[in-house]
């Protein structure tokens, strides 16, 4: 899965956990979760539905990484083993 794919979907399952969430308000690099007044529940849904979606195990220890839009869809596609990117 590329970046922007990663993003994409990340986008879907915020929006599936968070009903109503204003994505367009969320710059890619600034944490979501305050922006987006989520909980901690709505974290963790957030959580168990991205990792539903990519087959992923999400551990806790790791959650930083998912701090952040552009963060997220890198440690997805880091992990999904998506084809490099193409050249410039």
């Amino acid at each position: 899965m590329t970046h922007d794919e990663a993003l994409a979907m990340i986008r879907a399952v915020i929006e599936e956990a968070v009903p109503g969430a204003d994505l367009a308000a969320v710059p890619p690099d600034e944490p979501f979760r305050e922006r987006l007044e989520m909980d901690s529940l709505d974290f963790l849904t957030f959580v168990g539905l991205l990792g539903g979606r990519t087959g992923l195990a999400l551990p806790e220890q790791d959650y930083g990484a998912l701090a952040t839009l552009d963060g997220c869809a890198d440690y997805v596609a880091s992990r999904t083993g998506g084809p490099p990117a193409a050249p410039s």
